[in-house]
């Protein structure tokens, strides 16, 4: 349907998807706050699990579907370019935060192990692209693995926050878990989830058409998949994550600003046992190129930095944010130079 459409159309088609997703994003960030309070799960589990696997929709759908259409590449790019993207966009919040590090205020025992979760999930996918090409009913088993991984950390995590071994040290520039008025947490939250669900569902329609647009601009402009799937669809479909983290670092959310980044990555990396499923030419992981490789590499080591940040708990580094801030930029950075230096 959308190729039929003009270049000016085309881009009509993307921007409006993606003023969608972003416009979803933030009510959906706010509905997510006040769910946390309600129903007493914590901003940190509520960021990491609800609110990161709806702001993530939209890119699953663009993996999905440009992933059974055979284009590994664009599929496996998407996924793991918009984690590094997400991760950035903590730093960015970071510079906002003026008070103090972002890290060091979002304290948080079950931030810091969805980092360890992430890291293991990043490394499986390297596992499976060196190990044999194998494929069972055209899926590799590392995406059973990683299915597996994702949900056995994701029970994990929660018990993390309900029963911590360890608290970190509470400081003046410390932003805990406030569940705000008493009285409004004894109200029930299912009209929230309902709407919830339906801007998720907006999201996840936006990815469609953003997939689409994005194949679109790879066939008519002869552009790399990784390109495009990395750069374009991967950072467009990670704006609600933008717009989340900075609406909840302006609401005071901070643990739920960092637990909505982390938890978006580890449900995206959910977006390659998806598209391993979707992928009909055999396993997605060797069916894809160095410069996918490349992303999937930036991801590892920009989660592994931040991890040293939330550990480090820098008040304050270089240009008044952390340290870990400044080296995820760079990292990023460099990354974008290689892509588009290498296409």
């Amino acid at each position: 349907m959308l190729t039929d459409l003009s270049l000016t159309w085309l881009l009509v088609a993307f921007t409006v998807a993606g003023s969608i997703v972003v416009v979803a994003s933030i009510r959906a960030t706010a509905l997510a706050d006040i769910i946390a309070d309600r129903t007493a799960v914590g901003e940190a589990l509520v960021g990491g699990v609800l609110l990161g696997g709806a702001t993530s929709l939209s890119g699953v759908v663009v993996s999905v579907t440009v992933a059974a259409q055979g284009d590994a590449s664009f599929a496996f790019s998407n996924a793991v370019g918009g984690i590094a993207a997400q991760t950035l966009f903590l730093a960015i919040a970071d510079t906002l935060h003026k008070r103090a590090n972002l890290e060091h205020a979002a304290a948080e025992p079950a931030n810091l192990f969805q980092c360890v979760m992430l890291l293991i999930l990043l490394s499986l996918p390297v596992a499976a692209m060196a190990g044999p090409d194998v494929a069972y009913f055209g899926i590799h088993p590392v995406s059973v693995a990683l299915f597996i991984a994702y949900a056995a950390g994701v029970r994990l995590a929660a018990s993390v926050r309900e029963e911590p071994m360890w608290e970190p040290v509470e400081t003046g520039d410390t932003r805990t878990d406030d569940p705000g008025d008493a009285e409004d947490a004894h109200k029930s939250a299912r009209g929230l989830v309902v709407v919830f669900v339906a801007l998720a569902g907006a999201m996840a329609l936006c990815g469609w058409v953003i997939g689409q647009t994005g194949q679109e601009f790879v066939t008519r402009f002869g552009l790399a998949s990784s390109l495009v799937g990395s750069l374009v669809t991967a950072v467009v479909t990670s704006l609600p994550e933008l717009v989340t983290t900075l609406v909840a670092v302006r609401r005071g959310a901070l643990q739920l600003a960092v637990g909505g980044i982390i938890g978006g990555n580890t449900f995206d990396t959910l977006f390659l046992v998806f598209s391993d499923v979707a992928y009909r030419d055999g396993s997605l992981y060797h069916a894809v190129g160095m410069a996918d490789l490349y992303w999937l590499a930036t991801g590892l080591l920009m989660t592994a930095v931040l991890m040293a940040g939330l550990i480090l708990r820098q008040r304050e580094g270089p240009g008044r944010i952390g340290i870990e801030s400044v080296l995820m930029m760079g990292i990023y950075g460099t990354a974008v130079a290689v892509e588009v230096v290498g296409a």
